[in-house]
């Protein structure tokens, strides 16, 4: 394990006071805080290196490539892809399952074939397929979930025909924290012939993920989950899928050639090779750099380390929110079996109103739908708060969070 305390010295906005009590930063399924040594990455970055990747002999532009070339190879080390080629940088976790939707499923599936997710989906991966549906005619199906929150197997397994080409699936929920079985839904993808899209905005920044031994096809995660600036996100694909797909966004540094005709008068386009072919115009290098940066540190923490102390932290804060008798808990009560989540409502109040209260003692969560309404209409709720941990984030923390729950409760 690391320690905490020294961790929290690398994360500047953790000094800050809001109505004169320290900040707890509860909202890190949102987005994580950036520790001293990404903002010092980035800066370096504009302060001496600032240049446009690909695109110039001059010096300040190489080093700026192999810089950028650079976080693709952390990347891939990362979550254990066979090399860059496998790895595209993109704006978030949305832009890399719409860019699946539309350079894979638009050309693959019809009005035979069928996509099957989950209710429990972030709406990042359940609109890109609706809207898909209209234009192609394939159908969208929806695997149930359990009463405890986590996935129901059996009717996943049951939604499987043989016109089945896509199961798109979170790794974690990001309400209940539920995490699903990667390498089962994996085994009942590929039996019959389909290609299995994880979304892994909730597992990368909180665990390992190895997409080979889980053999995943589609990974998408973003940057700003795990310690990284905002506007990078990543799309692993394995090689050979992304060597058959047309990219869906056009411009520059994606070709390799564009030749006009005149006799024809058209142009003939040759795609870049991989990864860059689907990396169309100036990318967010500091974003990358900030990204590369991240992975760094929490490589240096251990992954592994990660998400023992997130489970740590996790098993502690149920404890405590159980024994109120006021909070009503979605999700499973066992923190092996999910990550740094717990979503919960007041009996007797508005989320919104709980966060509110909350803040006011520098407490920070989200309320709301979270991105999932479908899972909050499936656990009958109107929206729920949400307590997201991190690593910098502790066991007293939570008891401070338990605490003023207790006195909130009071003023209904």
């Amino acid at each position: 394990m690391f320690n905490v305390a020294e961790v929290r010295k690398d994360f500047p906005i953790l000094q800050r006071k809001i109505n004169g009590y320290d900040i707890i930063y509860f909202d890190n399924a949102a987005t994580s805080q950036k520790p001293v040594q990404v903002i010092e990455a980035v800066k370096d970055f504009y302060s001496k290196y600032n240049a446009n990747v690909h695109r110039g002999v001059h010096t300040l532009s190489q080093e700026t490539s192999k810089l950028y070339e650079g976080a693709h190879e952390e990347t891939a080390k990362l979550i254990n892809a066979r090399g860059i080629e496998e790895i595209v940088f993109v704006k978030n976790t949305t832009e890399a399952i719409n860019l699946i939707a539309y350079s894979w499923t638009l050309h693959n599936l019809g009005k035979e074939d069928e996509v099957i997710t989950t209710i429990m989906e972030h709406h990042s991966n359940i609109v890109p397929w609706e809207i898909l549906s209209k234009l192609r005619g394939f159908k969208v199906k929806y695997a149930d979930i359990k009463d405890d929150g986590t996935l129901d197997y059996e009717c996943l397994e049951k939604l499987v025909t043989k016109r089945t080409k896509v199961i798109t699936i979170a790794h974690a929920s990001n309400v209940t924290g539920v995490i699903n079985d990667i390498s089962k839904i994996s085994k009942l993808a590929h039996e019959n012939k389909a290609i299995l899209v994880v979304d892994g905005a909730q597992s990368v920044p909180h665990m390992p993920v190895d997409v080979r031994k889980l053999d995943i096809d589609f990974l998408a995660f973003s940057g700003h989950k795990m310690l990284a600036p905002t506007g990078i996100g990543i799309l692993y694909g394995k090689k050979e899928l992304l060597e058959n797909m047309d990219p869906f966004i056009g411009g520059g540094d994606m070709i390799k050639s564009v030749k006009y005709s005149k006799i024809k008068d058209c142009c003939t386009i040759e795609w870049n090779s991989l990864p860059w072919k689907f990396e169309a115009g100036t990318p967010n290098v500091g974003g990358a750099i900030g990204l590369a940066e991240a992975i760094k540190y929490l490589k240096r923490l251990g992954m592994e380390n990660v998400q023992e102390h997130e489970r740590q932290l996790t098993q502690h804060a149920l404890k405590l929110l159980q024994e109120d008798e006021n909070i009503v808990l979605y999700g499973p009560r066992d923190s092996l079996t999910k990550c740094g989540i717990v979503s919960f409502n007041v009996k007797g109040m508005n989320h919104h109103d709980v966060a509110l209260l909350l803040d006011n003692f520098g407490i920070m969560v989200r309320s709301g739908y979270h991105c999932a309404e479908p899972l909050h209409q499936r656990l009958g709720a109107g929206g729920s708060v949400r307590a997201s941990f991190y690593i910098y984030n502790t066991k007293e923390e939570i008891e401070k969070f338990a605490e003023i729950l207790e006195k909130i409760e009071n003023v209904r």
